[in-house]
């Protein structure tokens, strides 16, 4: 087969592999079939034609290849961006996600938070009516108050007249008591009189005999209301006698004897250990207080015995 000149090899090789193939696979069609001078002259032309096909196309391939190349480097570039561009828009998405977290968390404590605000509004609710409740029972209290205090002032009122009478009645009871007193001491200066008359003839049913006159006499800073000398079983003895209007234990009468005791211990303080008949004379005595005289040796004499 006849060789490829070379300047046109070099222009193949400069061609796309796929073109390449159609020009030699073009080439060897042309060795093998036989053409006459013309045809070759007209193929030569064309081949010329083509060559300069081809070698526009070459130049073409090789615009083409730089603008691949220079294109390859924008895609790379753009490839890089969207690397960028990805890693961002994950990192985009995983604070998307966190944001989506974030705001399920704050729409849940949101969710609390409403309820937990409805909770309140009805506490404050409940409140309120509690308030209204209680300022209503303030106002009761505050009426109920007034009213007290209206009573106190009345019953101060009242108990400033209570104790003016009060006052009035410890007054008049006093005088009563002056009254009753002076009555009391009355009757007993009455009861004394009648007995220092009486008693001389009532004492010898006791076998007492007087020596000398009874009369009324301070001993030793004590008042003896009934004092003589008598003969008793052929001895003197000393009657020392005190007067009781009534001897019963109502009124806790037992102080008469020991009244009667002081007289006596005054006697002796002055007379000696004499003998002495201790004398009570009364209008009236119960039955219990002549037994409590009778063991201490006490002679008690009644007005209905002259």
């Amino acid at each position: 087969m006849q060789a490829i000149p070379l300047d046109l090899y070099e222009e193949l090789e400069g061609l796309d592999p796929k073109i390449k193939s159609v020009f030699l696979k073009l080439f060897e069609y042309l060795i093998k079939e036989r053409v006459t001078k013309d045809d070759f002259q007209r193929l030569t032309e064309k081949v010329e034609k083509l060559t300069d096909i081809v070698a526009e196309l070459a130049e073409a391939q090789k615009k083409t290849e730089e603008e691949l190349k220079s294109l390859s480097k924008t895609v790379a570039a753009l490839v890089e961006a969207q690397k960028k561009i990805d890693e961002e828009l994950e990192a985009q998405s995983n604070t998307m996600f966190e944001l989506s977290k974030t705001v399920s968390e704050l729409s849940k404590t949101m969710a609390q938070l409403a309820e937990a605000q409805k909770r309140t509004d009805q506490k404050v609710a409940e409140l309120a009516e509690a308030q209204k409740r209680t300022d209503q029972r303030l106002a009761e209290l505050a009426e109920a108050q007034r009213r007290t205090e209206q009573k106190v002032a009345e019953l101060a009122e009242a108990q400033k007249r209570t104790e003016e009478e009060v006052r009035t009645l410890a007054q008049e009871l006093k005088r009563t008591r002056q009254d009753l007193g002076g009555l009391s001491l009355s009757f007993s200066y009455a009861l004394e009189n009648e007995a220092y008359r009486m008693l001389p003839q009532v004492l010898k049913k006791y076998d007492l005999e007087l020596e000398d006159k009874l009369i009324r006499k301070e001993i030793a800073g004590e008042e003896i209301n009934f004092f003589a000398t008598a003969r008793k079983n052929g001895k003197t003895v000393y009657i020392v006698g005190e007067t009781k209007l009534r001897l019963d234990d109502t009124k806790k009468r037992d102080d008469v004897f020991k009244q009667l005791e002081k007289k006596i211990s005054a006697v002796k303080k002055v007379y000696g250990n004499v003998q002495i008949v201790p004398l009570i004379v009364t209008h009236f005595a119960k039955e219990s207080m002549l037994k409590k005289a009778k063991e201490r040796g006490i002679l008690v004499v009644q007005s209905f015995e002259w």
